[in-house]
């Protein structure tokens, strides 16, 4: 057996995840749970057992790869090499003209801020909004009288004579909301309804000039248009250009806004604005959201930075719309919680009734407005549930029918600051049958005659455009470009946790389909590692005709499908969790392929990258690189092996302390057949160090020993590699500790109980514990959407004591509770800076036995936190949430994208989160978070079905505690607050993973750098380079010369310990110089463009500094040479 191996971490001293490695070594992954899960799921007879296995697969490999997910990490820092040895091979390393002081830190490298970068979390939340939704929050009862028609509201009058001076202008705006996969997949959706809507729609809009229709999702849309011919597409931008048909949003998807992070929703917009650039060359401005379960104002930042003037929202809770109904605050400016000026606002309209449909969008009465719903005509296969149907409009009954829609329109409007009224005409999949067209477009062309033409009831009526209302608006409102906005208010802050009627809140998405929110994660991490090696291979391959092998073609295409992949999930229906189970599959099978399809266009890059000679490349599609096992995470990297004699080089040639670990085919039995090695990896922002692995009889690798805590031990354990203690269950804790904290263990349960911080030598209670929410005994049940408990959590009960698991090694320790439901993980690592600092916390969860039964993991810690905690929203930016007894339970949880803290004066704790899922603080010093959801019924509303198809799910977070320092009084109730810098970086660190992949060097492999490093130094630490994303050409399918370099300044509070971090970074006021980017490359030009890429600024020009606000995300397209 030989061992001579080579691997290569692509790595991120900073900001740039370690990303990166060639080929494989042993494609085992053990973990400890079942090996083959039971299947289950109702498909349609015949439909999709291919899917299915292929989830199956799918659902292995990613348990595989959380285990190994728990295992490998990427940072920076620690086991310092001393830079004599560096100063001999300072030519191979090419970093900071060949400094290595940034490389191979002191231990104790201090963090530099700049003071004046403190300052602006400190300012932010000093102004005031007109409308600060946490004081909606406070002053409102939620209580649910009955309003009359307007069930949810309140009777609406008004005078005759109010429209005399100014008449009522109505832009009635035909729309049909298509939902890329929900009931149906994607595909039979198009091939059922969506190719109809639009075919029909050019035949029908050429007919009357005056006729109008709207369309968002450019997934469909893009689908449609590949297979239309060019007298067809003529038709379209002729329809375009004469303002009858417009696109909205654009983005690839209507995309959800609780579970989305900000990475993948900026992506799909890119997708959607670059699509439509190409091919029709519009460029939209005015977001339409109809749909998505709540609504954040992270949307609205992106939607303003992308060059959109206005926005529009439905669904927020209906006690908020009724209170905004009251104060005629439905249309309003949305600005940032954190914006100082006015820079984030943007015109946003809210919808006022309960649905978009059309019996809820001409006025207040749905029994009315559903008689000028002219599809549900009598005869038709949809009728009105108020049992009055519509009549078709002729000279005898036009006067009545127009006189009787005029009412419920002024009605309408007197919720409103303006005489210009919105009613949407459309629901899903609506316009499908030409019929229909006939229906609505004729009926309601006689109606706005029949009003036009009497000038004495002062109306105005027409088929509009989403644009042509907002245009109209801001005439009359002289809202100019540079006015006051003073008619409108300005709103900040959030709208969930939503509720459609009665206490049904939508909190149960929030974590629906856990296995598939994490997948999310893991695509969006390998797609940006792809993005951006790609984009470098792609400037390195254009230098020379000899590596014009290099398959760019072919991997933008794959590519450019990873990216609609990932767009299309975006969808509200299906990173929510929320459509049915075999469209799920189809999900989960796009961002399974996507995953692999960019495992080749990482390694295919990094090869040429990190050649000695570049010219020496050769692609070959037969190369085995592809046959890896990713292991994901930060700078302690893992990889298994098939020998525990091991010896590790680094990039210069130096022994590396390695750690090596059992491998275990169950909670109690050692694999023999691989064995996991660890070690701390060093590298620069960006980089790719090879790393070789030898084989070596007189390894001084250190081997991790064990105690395991089992009913009926047997003392010592012979193992022929391991030191394995069999022991009784223990009142003694278990204890663990590093050089930054102490942690102590239930000896029964294996569970935390309390942490002492070293620093200040403090004791924290810290007690984790699992807890099962029921649902209700109502008839109204828990569902896909819905989070209907019965009550309170009652506590996770275990009649015999869990097997645990103890091991203590050189770089970790760790302890391992096997539960019935879950596999439960606390590791510490031994190693200097980010890494000590944080706790990682695992759970395997596996609720697939359980009948309608949520299971939480619960923290409860002394904090007195005062029913206020904090969740981010999208991973952008924090909102302070209040934990309020006037609200239902269900009321209470909200979304965690990335994170979510408690704190009082002295400490913070965050619970850092790999997967966007619910979480709550329902008692002072508690976080608790939901992590699986096993629902036997639908919740009706519309899905069909509950959520039984669940999968082994690995669930991964980091737990930080720190210590604030100088807090003051008003923090507590202010609107905004900002994670330390410690917290970015453990956040980013487990969102985006090292890849290590490892190849044998026996194989001929040719010679290689010992560290490609692309950057010149570290990237500011409050900057993250969010993507470098290669912009396509002109031809179909093929990458341009440029790319979309996309940085997010981040806003962080600064009262908080910064020495010992690791951090080797420091603030620069947001500036970075243009030539101090990139070492191994020329930047040709940088110029700033708004966020999609769709608008350059007036001024824009090839800069040579970038200088960025905090919390800004901007985009630059970036040429390379």
């Amino acid at each position: 057996m030989k061992l001579s191996r080579q691997f290569t971490v692509f790595g991120s001293a900073v900001f740039c995840v370690v990303i990166f490695s060639l080929y494989l070594m042993l494609d085992r992954g053990h973990f400890d749970h079942p090996k083959s899960p039971r299947r289950e799921g109702t498909f349609p007879k015949g439909q999709l057992s291919i899917l299915q296995e292929k989830i199956d697969h799918l659902e292995r490999l990613l348990a595989e790869n959380n285990e190994i997910i728990s295992n490998i990490r990427d940072s920076v820092i620690n086991l310092s090499e001393s830079v004599k040895d560096g100063q001999k091979n300072s030519e191979a390393i090419n970093f900071s003209q060949g400094s290595l002081s940034e490389l191979f830190p002191s231990a104790s490298a201090l963090l530099g801020v700049d003071s004046e970068d403190c300052l602006f979390a400190l300012k932010s939340g000093s102004h005031s909004s007109g409308v600060q939704m946490l004081d909606v929050y406070n002053i409102l009862p939620f209580d649910n009288p009955d309003g009359g028609v307007w069930k949810q509201g309140f009777d609406i009058t008004y005078n005759e004579d109010e429209w005399d001076s100014e008449p009522l202008q109505v832009f009635v705006v035909p729309h049909s909301h298509n939902d890329p996969g929900w009931l149906k997949t994607f595909d039979d959706y198009f091939r059922d309804q969506t190719q109809h809507i639009l075919n029909n729609m050019v035949i029908k809009l050429r007919e009357d000039s005056r006729r109008k229709f709207i369309w968002s999702e450019i997934s469909y849309f893009s689908k449609w248009w590949d297979g239309i011919d060019s007298q067809k597409r003529d038709a379209v931008k002729r329809l375009i250009k004469d303002g009858q048909f417009e696109i909205v949003t654009g983005g690839w998807v209507m995309a959800d806004e609780a579970s989305s992070h900000y990475f993948a929703v900026i992506d799909q917009l890119i997708e959607g604005h670059q699509w439509l650039e190409k091919n029709l060359g519009v460029k939209p401005k005015s977001g339409w959201a109809v749909d998505p379960f709540g609504h954040s104002p992270t949307m609205a930042y992106l939607l303003k930075g992308s060059g959109f003037s206005n926005m529009l929202i439905q669904r927020v809770h209906y006690s908020i719309k009724k209170h905004f109904a009251t104060q005629k605050t439905l249309e309003f400016f949305w600005r940032q919680n954190w914006d100082l000026g006015s820079s984030t606002d943007i015109l946003c309209h809210m919808m006022p009734f309960y649905s978009y449909d059309i019996p809820h969008t001409c006025g207040p009465d749905p029994k009315i407005c559903c008689q000028f719903d002219f599809k549900r005509l009598p005869g038709g296969r949809v009728s009105c549930p108020w049992r009055v149907p519509p009549e078709a409009i002729h000279a005898g009954n036009v006067q009545h029918r127009a006189w009787i829609i005029l009412d419920q329109y002024r009605k309408k409007s007197k919720l409103f600051r303006t005489k210009v009224l919105l009613a949407p005409l459309g629901d899903d999949f609506r316009y499908t049958e030409s019929s229909e067209w006939d229906q609505q477009y004729q009926n309601y062309q006689k109606l706005f005659d029949y009003m036009n033409s009497r000038p004495e009831w002062h109306v105005k009526a027409q088929f509009g455009t989403l644009s042509d209302y907002f245009e109209a608006l801001r005439k009359e409102s002289n809202l100019g470009e540079k006015s006051s906005n003073s008619l409108f208010p300005v709103l900040s802050g959030d709208f969930f946790t939503y509720a459609d009627r009665d206490h049904h809140y939508w909190s149960g998405y929030f974590t629906s389909r856990p296995f598939y929110k994490h997948l999310d994660r893991v695509l969006e991490s390998y797609i940006r590692a792809a993005e951006i090696l790609y984009s470098l291979a792609l400037v390195q391959s254009s230098k020379s005709e000899k590596m014009s092998v290099f398959p760019s073609v072919d991997n933008y295409k794959l590519l450019t499908e990873a990216r609609r992949n990932l767009g299309l999930f975006q969808h509200h229906d299906a990173i929510t969790g929320t459509a049915k189970d075999w469209v799920v599959v189809d999900y989960g099978t796009r961002l399974f392929h996507s995953i692999m399809n960019l495992k080749k266009v990482i390694i295919d890059s990094a090869h040429l990258l990190i050649l000695k000679d570049k010219s020496a490349y050769s692609y070959d599609t037969a190369t085995p690189f592809l046959k890896m096992v990713s292991s994901l995470r930060f700078s302690v990297v893992s990889v298994n092996v098939n020998s525990p004699r091991v010896k590790l080089l680094s990039p210069l040639g130096k022994p590396v302390t390695v750690q090596i670990s059992a491998v275990w085919d169950g909670a109690t039995t050692v694999s023999h057949e691989a064995y996991q090695i660890s070690f701390v990896a060093h590298l620069p922002p960006l980089a790719i160090g090879v790393y070789q692995l030898l084989e070596d009889e007189s390894s001084e690798a250190v081997l991790a020993d064990y105690n395991i805590y089992v009913r009926n031990s047997r003392q010592e354990k012979p193992d022929k590699v391991f030191k394995i203690k069999e022991m009784q269950h223990s009142v003694d804790n278990i204890i663990l500790e590093n050089a930054y904290m102490k942690l102590w263990f239930s000896g029964m349960s294996g569970l935390l109980e309390k942490i002492n911080t070293k620093k200040d030598g403090r004791n924290h209670q810290m007690k984790v514990e699992f807890a099962w929410y029921g649902t209700t005994s109502n008839r109204d049940k828990s569902g896909a959407y819905l989070f209907l408990p019965d009550g309170d959590a009652k506590p996770y009960i275990f009649t015999d004591p869990p097997t645990i698991r103890v091991a203590h090694g050189k770089i970790f320790s760790e302890v391992v509770c096997f539960f019935h439901h879950v596999t439960h993980t606390m590791r510490l690592y031994k190693v200097q800076g980010l890494e000590g600092q944080s706790l990682e916390v695992s759970n395997i969860v596996d609720i697939r036995g359980e009948y309608n039964r949520e299971l939480a993991m619960r923290i409860s810690s002394d904090i007195n936190s005062q029913n206020r905690f904090y969740t981010d929203l999208n991973g952008y930016q924090i909102q302070p949430r209040l934990t309020l007894s006037k609200l239902p339970l269900q009321a209470n949880i909200y979304p965690m994208t990335t994170m979510t803290y408690i704190q009082d004066v002295g400490v913070r704790l965050t619970l850092h989160s790999a997967q966007s899922l619910g979480v709550a603080s329902l008692k002072n010093g508690q976080v608790e978070v939901i992590m699986d959801r096993r629902l036997m019924q639908d919740d009706n509303r519309g899905l069909g079905q509950g959520v039984q198809d669940n999968k082994i799910t690995a669930n991964v977070f980091r737990l930080l505690l720190e210590r604030r320092q100088g807090t003051d009084v008003n923090e507590e109730k202010a609107p905004v607050s900002f994670p330390s810098l410690l917290s970015h970086m453990t956040s980013l660190f487990l969102n985006h993973p090292v890849i290590p992949m490892t190849a044998n060097a026996d194989s001929g492999i040719p010679e290689l750098l010992n560290i490609f490093s692309p950057l010149m130094s570290s990237m500011p630490c409050d900057m993250h380079l969010v993507n470098l994303r290669t912009i396509q050409g002109k031809v179909d399918n093929k990458p341009s010369d440029e790319a979309a370099l996309i940085l997010h300044r981040k806003g962080f509070d600064c009262r908080f310990s910064n020495r010992d971090m690791g951090l080797l970074c420091s603030t620069t006021q947001g500036k970075i110089k243009v030539h101090k980017l990139f070492s191994k490359f020329r930047v040709e030009s940088l110029i700033p463009s708004s966020l999609s890429l769709m608008h350059s600024p007036p001024d824009a020009r090839n800069i040579s500094e970038i200088n960025m606000s905090s919390m800004e995300i901007n985009t630059f397209r970036i040429r390379l040479r």
